[in-house]
């Protein structure tokens, strides 16, 4: 499965122009080949139908990871799963998911981090390194704390929270795997924002 460096989580708050649809397409047409459906807002059904939906654009060309529900991720034939520290423990989703398929973990410290390497994760998203009105993730973590996970980690590392074009840079520094990033491709030309995240992202090692 592909986990590049650059993964776009969906966000209907961040570009109330577009129906959720119509972004996911714009972001898969600029060249983005990891998807993942973040949906805080509706009921679960709605989420499943959405899941489908992004299956039927992503099948067999890009990566999708459902955020929160294995059980949905598995309904909807994704790719993985993406589990905050509230939701499913890993092992049990792993019973549901199956080996073959990808789990993630958010983790906010090297603790959390250390744990779900321990506990079988695929990898961990870390964060918010920066300020985010995205959701309410807690205090930025900062890129310092950023390398330190990534020195103590040997699973693939993702850093999100406020990541923008201005401050890529410093993050792809701390030599972490990708960056998940929703409102700073969604606020502006979706496919400028890509190309310019896509050409930062090119220019740094083993990252495409």
């Amino acid at each position: 499965m592909y986990l590049g460096g650059l993964c776009f989580i969906t966000d209907q708050n961040a570009s109330s122009s577009l129906p959720f649809e119509d972004m996911t397409r714009k972001v898969i047409k600029s060249g983005v080949r990891w998807i993942q459906l973040r949906n805080k807002q509706n009921s679960r059904k709605q989420i499943y139908q959405n899941a489908v939906i992004l299956r039927q654009l992503t099948r067999g060309t890009r990566t999708l990871i459902i955020n929160d529900y294995a059980d949905i991720a598995l309904a909807a034939d994704a790719d993985g799963v993406h589990l905050g520290q509230d939701d499913l423990p890993l092992r049990e989703a792993r019973k549901i998911m199956g080996k073959d398929t990808i789990i993630g973990i958010s983790t906010h410290s090297i603790e959390q981090a250390a744990e779900a390497e321990t506990n079988g994760a695929d990898y961990i998203g870390f964060g918010p390194v920066f300020y985010t009105g995205t959701k309410d993730a807690g205090s930025p973590k900062g890129v310092n704390l950023l390398r330190d996970i990534r020195k103590h980690i040997s699973i693939p590392v993702v850093a999100i929270g406020g990541i923008k074009l201005e401050n890529l840079a410093s993050v792809l520094d701390t030599g972490i795997d990708a960056v998940a990033v929703a409102s700073g491709i969604l606020k502006g030309d979706i496919e400028e924002n890509v190309q310019n995240f896509m050409d930062i992202i090119s220019s740094y090692h083993g990252l495409h």
